[in-house]
This record gives C-alpha cells, structure tokens and sequence, in this order.
C-alpha cells in the first residue's frame, strides 16, 4: 500500500506524463508552415519599429521589485486580521490577546516603513534622479591649468 507522499508522487507524475502526451500530440497534429508574416513581432495591432531588443531602465525593475514586496509584506496582514480578531481568544485571555495582536501588527507596520522609508532614502523611489553635484575645492590651481593639461590627454 502507498503512503500518502506515494499517492502525491503518483499525481505528480501522472501530471507530467498527461503534459507531455498533450505537447506531443498537439506537435503532431499543428500545421507548421512560417512565414515572414508569422515570425514578424505583433505589437497590439502596430507595425514594429527598430529592434525590439532594447535596454530598458534599471528603475522600471527595482520599483517593480519594490511594489512586489510590499504587496507580498501586505498579504499578510490578512491572515492576522482573521485570527487575531477572535473575540472568544480575547475573552479567554482577559484582553491580553488583543494587545499582543495590537502590539505585533504595530511591529509589522513599522518594519514595512522603515523599509519604505530606506526605500525612500536611497532614492529608489524618484522617477528621474537628480543630477549628481560636481563637488568644488579650493585650489591655488587656476582653471586654465586644468583645461590645458585636459585638453593635451585627451584622446583622439
């Protein structure tokens, strides 16, 4: 007889071989012909410009990282709304439940915004950074010095 991980490792199974009987019958059954048409890029209707293979913007993933993770943080806010909610355990406890469900969500809530707030320092959340300032020194080097001693190594 099979343990209930046997009974899981059969569904398992069963579910890869179904997959596999599935892709294979359909690769045998589709008509393949390509064409230039069918392998061109669809971009919602319109006709595609240039090379669809750019960098994009290194803030589009860290905000979407960011958005990620406290939504996530967030979801659990929802199991502890239910259980920590029960008047019965409150009742059971004389009131020391519901502080300790207060006090713990106030952790929670800070720890999600010191990370905003880290989040907000590094300036991961401004759109368009501002431009780095060039710090000055005081120097008994004119400028003119500089621009000449540039101008003579740079390349060419």
């Amino acid at each position: 007889m099979l343990s209930d991980f046997g009974v899981i490792l059969l569904f398992i199974l069963a579910a890869f071989a179904f997959l596999s009987l599935i892709l294979f019958g359909a690769k045998l059954l589709r008509v393949d012909r390509p064409n230039v048409e069918k392998n061109s890029t669809y971009e919602s209707g319109e006709e595609p410009i240039g090379n669809a293979n750019i960098q994009f913007n290194i803030r589009f993933y860290v905000i979407a990282l960011v958005f990620v993770l406290f939504d996530v943080e967030l979801v659990f806010l929802f199991p502890w709304a239910t259980v920590f909610g029960r008047a019965d355990l409150i009742a059971e406890t004389n009131g020391l439940w519901g502080w300790f469900a207060l006090t713990e969500a106030f952790l929670f809530v800070v720890i999600l915004a010191l990370g905003l707030a880290y989040v907000w320092v590094k300036g991961y959340l401004d759109w368009v950074k501002p431009q780095p300032k060039i710090p000055t020194v005081d120097t008994r080097v004119s400028t003119d010095l500089y621009q000449r001693v540039n101008k003579k190594y740079e390349q060419r």
